[in-house]
């Protein structure tokens, strides 16, 4: 894998599970989304460090220590891209529908969780929309679904898929306070 190379789900969840944190490949990347879109930086501590995670692992390995680098460029120049590329870092499509909406609830704990991290001192300020959408994602993070029809659960998870991405894209721009480029972080 190339530095330039998106990083997916299966890598990131291989480096959680290696480094022992407590959150999979979507709870981390959901924690860096929203320290990010609460206005944090992660500066020149570590990823682990900046989201206050406990890794048991003793020494991460350099590979490890590069992939996370990458990830926090990578989410924030996803974040910030005009063209809203941006997605939440997810299983594959083709994994059990039960395995990615898991996912996505793992996800939203961990946005919530990252967003309270960014910077407090500014989320008083939120537009009544970014106070909408919190709160959304707050029930969602507390949701447990069941499934019936396949399709229609289906375009369901595709539904709050869209309404998570967009919303994370919303509150980072509202409380990032970024200029459009992200280069001034340092690792």
């Amino acid at each position: 894998m190339t530095a330039n190379e998106l990083i997916g789900y299966d890598e990131l969840d291989a480096a959680a599970a290696r480094l022992q944190l407590a959150e999979d490949a979507s709870g981390l990347h959901g924690s860096l989304c929203g320290f990010l879109a609460g206005g944090g930086r992660i500066g020149k501590q570590s990823l682990v460090e900046a989201l206050h995670m406990d890794a048991e692992a003793a020494t991460p390995s350099a590979g490890d220590k590069a992939l996370l680098e990458r990830l926090v460029k990578q989410t924030e120049t996803e974040l910030a891209d005009p063209e809203l590329g941006f997605e939440p870092l997810m299983p594959a499509d083709d994994r059990p529908l039960e395995e990615r909406a898991d996912a996505l609830v793992d996800w939203c704990r961990g946005f919530l969780g990252g967003f309270g991290l960014g910077g407090a001192e500014n989320h008083g300020k939120l537009s009544d929309e970014a106070q909408e959408i919190l709160k959304d994602l707050g029930t969602i993070a507390a949701s447990s679904f069941e499934f019936g029809d396949s399709a229609e659960d289906e375009d369901s998870l595709i539904e709050v898929h869209e309404f998570v991405r967009m919303g994370a894209m919303l509150l980072f721009a509202e409380c990032s306070n970024r200029p459009g480029s992200s280069n001034d972080t340092v690792h």
